[in-house]
């Protein structure tokens, strides 16, 4: 249920609670009904009730999701930008399928299902697969789509979609079906990333980021204080991939918000930018008191979660 409490410049406006989930899927219904006249949700809303089965603990054979930055709150931040992202691109004259919509959002969905254990698997938690869980995600979606009948051409889609937010990945090297294929498998490497630099909560979870990190076998950082002084330094990397292997294809957000909301800026970039400005200050300012100054902010009212 979306809710009308929140405030945008000059009015009121429905917005998100991005930390309900099923606020997400009803502002992902809204928006593909700005899509196409007519849009099938099920399939979407089957493989949604599933995931949140999967992170919950309630899916047969897997245990609840024990990492507390490739959370569920992540999967649904994905899922909502990979949402606005091709409306922003059909609105730009990308001619997108019922179809491509479809298994662009089942994609977000299941994206991260890498990181979850099965129930035999009790050592550690899900992070120890930080630098498999694109393949163990794909792993995850072949056994869903072959026991849910889905074609074997879907599985091979979704799973070059999946491929594009590995940060190493050359993305020209992936066969895709199409050109609008290409395109949403650059929208969920974008997606997956602005979902995360975006959050309201950024900052507060950038520890847990390096607690993954480093179950994982992930190098470069000493301690979390040193990955939390490398993120400006990533974020212009990221900025560099943006404009690089995924095609400037966040530039369709800013039609999204014209269309759907009125507003002609791109929200997400400004959410990001507070968290990078909020970050140098402290770096700057209060590095040794950073626990005090990162605490969790209040979701509510957020109009991009």
């Amino acid at each position: 249920m979306v809710r009308t409490l929140g405030m945008l410049p000059g009015t009121f406006k429905e917005v998100v609670y991005i930390e309900d989930p099923f606020d997400v899927l009803a502002e992902i219904k809204e928006i593909t009904s700005l899509m196409f006249r007519q849009f099938d949700l099920s399939p979407v809303q089957s493989v949604f009730n599933d995931i949140l089965k999967l992170f919950d603990g309630n899916y047969p054979g897997y245990r609840q999701c024990n990492t507390f930055y490739h959370d569920l709150n992540h999967t649904t931040d994905c899922l909502l930008v990979m949402a606005r992202l091709m409306h922003g691109a059909v609105l730009n004259g990308v001619a997108l399928e019922k179809k491509d919509v479809t298994l662009g959002l089942i994609s977000a969905l299941m994206h991260d299902t890498g990181y979850i254990q099965s129930l035999d698997d009790v050592t550690g938690t899900g992070a120890k697969y930080t630098l498999i869980h694109i393949d163990r995600s794909i792993e995850f979606m072949e056994a869903y789509f072959l026991g849910h009948g889905y074609p074997l051409e879907d599985l091979s889609a979704c799973a070059n979609f999946l491929r594009c937010t590995g940060l190493d990945v050359k993305i020209d090297e992936i066969e895709f079906q199409s050109r609008e294929h290409e395109i949403i498998g650059k929208i969920l490497g974008t997606a997956d990333l602005i979902g995360q630099i975006s959050d309201k909560n950024y900052l507060y979870k950038l520890p847990f980021l390096y607690q993954e990190f480093k179950e994982g076998g992930v190098g470069g950082f000493d301690d979390e204080f040193d990955l939390i002084g490398k993120t400006p330094k990533f974020w212009e990397q990221v900025k560099k991939r943006f404009a690089t292997e995924l095609g400037q294809v966040d530039r369709y957000l800013r039609a999204h918000f014209r269309v759907r909301w009125r507003i002609d800026q791109d929200l997400y970039r400004k959410a990001i930018k507070r968290n990078l400005d909020r970050l140098q200050f402290i770096l700057d300012n209060r590095r040794a008191d950073y626990p005090n100054y990162r605490g969790r902010e209040d979701l509510r009212g957020m109009i991009i979660g």
